[in-house]
Order: structure tokens, then C-alpha cells, then sequence
């Protein structure tokens, strides 16, 4: 029996993550998903999984320690006994902060942690013989704000990353993006403020977990594409918000 194809997801337990793993057991990928912290996948995520019979374990890494990425690669390599032939780099750290405050510190950490680790993942895939990778961006990189400085610094960096590690590393890998725009509220949405962002949208509506998980098998399955980035943001890329969302 052949066994499924193995796809590493970071950050893959919860949120967006989760539903991009769901999507891929779905498909018949077995599973390596990274977390953080301990913590057990979200309840839609572990119905997917029971669902699907999709082999799968997760694998704690601290993104921000030296080497975490070949580490967590060469871990899970050795639990599945083969190497993962797609990446999905969907961990990124996120704070806040605008340029007055932004330091050395918090500049070093945003970029190992969502530009670093993406970029020397790709690398050991290739390393390994090969395959797909898709960094999960943000649509403000097509037009950037001012707000979580840091943040957004990293995933424009990625942005790039992706199309040069696309020639670097062709033809035996794929590297792909989606870049998301609002769909999941955090803590410091008021009720209410979705629906108005909604409002402001191009197509009226917003990207939900799932439209991101769609794109991302299509591109896992893309044979024929490199380089290139898909805008799941119900068009918010098309126009230029004065700041980040929580702000309007």
C-alpha cells in the first residue's frame, strides 16, 4: 500500500491552521502538525481528523529558538520515517507596535519567526528531495499600513522570499503563498465590527477559513505553478486601508 503523502502545517491546531489541516486530511495527506505550546487541535479540526483516518501527531517548536526549523523537520522525518513532501507555512507571530516603538528585539523576533523558518524549511524540503511548499502571507502586503510594524515588515519579506526561493529551489520545489485578508476576529473585536469590515469589503463579504484551505490545496496540487501568490481577502487587496483593520 502506498502510503498518503505527509504535509508538515505550522501553527496547524487552531484558527486558519486548522481548517487548512482539515482540508488536507480531507484530500488524503497524513498530518505533521506543529504547535507552539501543548494544546490539542480545535473541535472541528479533530473531527476532520477522526473523520478522514488521516495519520497524524503534532510537534511542539518555539519558532524563535535557533535552528527550530531544521529541527522540527528532521523530527518529524524521523517519527513518520519519510520526509514531508509539502510545507505549509501558516505559523507567524503577530504583535503590536508602530515604527516609534519598534526595536532590535521585536524586528529579530517577527523575522525568524515568519520569514527565517518559512525560507530554511523550504530549504530542507529541498534538501530531502523535494516537493511543495505555500507561505501564508497577509493581503497587506500589496498595500502596506503602518500598524504591527514588525509584523508586517516579515510577511512582506516573505512575500519576496517567495517568488526568489521559487527560482532558487526550482524544479524540484514549488513555492506558493495565499494571502489572506480579514477572517477570523481576535479579542479585541467589538460585536459588530466583522459585519461593518464586511461592509467594506469589494465583494461585500469576508474570506472565511475554508475559502483558505481551498487555495491552499489548489496550489498543493498545482503542478505547473511557482511563484506566484493567490489574494483570498474578498478583494481588500485592491484597496488601500489607511490602517490595520482593528482601527477603522
Amino acid at each position: 500500500m502506498t502510503s498518503a503523502p505527509l504535509a508538515l502545517v505550522t501553527g496547524g491546531l487552531h484558527r486558519v491552521g486548522a481548517a487548512i489541516a482539515a482540508r488536507l486530511a480531507q484530500a488524503g495527506y497524513a498530518l505533521a502538525l506543529h504547535r507552539h505550546r501543548d494544546s490539542e487541535p480545535d473541535p472541528a479540526l479533530a473531527t476532520a481528523l477522526a473523520a478522514s483516518h488521516s495519520p497524524w501527531h503534532s510537534f511542539a517548536a518555539d519558532f524563535a529558538m535557533p535552528n527550530a526549523g531544521a529541527h522540527l523537520f528532521d523530527t518529524v522525518a524521523a517519527h513518520f520515517g519519510r520526509a514531508p513532501v509539502l510545507i505549509v507555512n501558516n505559523a507567524s507571530l503577530f504583535e503590536q507596535g508602530d515604527v516609534a516603538t519598534l526595536t532590535d528585539d521585536v524586528l529579530a523576533r517577527h523575522m525568524a519567526v515568519n520569514l527565517a523558518v518559512p525560507t530554511l524549511l523550504a530549504q530542507r524540503l529541498a534538501q530531502a528531495g523535494g516537493g511543495a511548499v505555500i507561505n501564508i502571507l497577509d493581503q497587506r502586503v500589496r498595500n502596506p499600513v503602518p500598524d504591527q510594524i514588525a509584523y508586517s515588515l516579515s510577511k512582506q519579506a516573505l512575500w519576496q522570499a517567495t517568488r526568489t526561493m521559487a527560482i532558487a529551489l526550482a524544479p524540484s520545489v514549488r513555492v506558493n503563498a495565499v494571502a489572506p485578508g480579514l477572517t477570523l476576529p481576535t479579542d479585541d473585536y467589538e460585536p459588530g465590527r466583522m459585519d461593518r469590515m464586511a461592509a467594506q469589503m469589494p465583494l461585500r463579504q469576508l474570506a472565511t477559513p475554508a475559502d483558505i484551505a481551498d487555495a491552499v490545496l489548489y496550489l498543493a496540487q498545482a503542478r505547473a505553478i511557482t511563484g506566484q501568490t493567490i489574494f483570498v481577502d474578498a478583494g481588500a487587496n485592491l484597496t488601500a486601508y489607511p490602517r490595520d483593520f482593528a482601527f477603522l
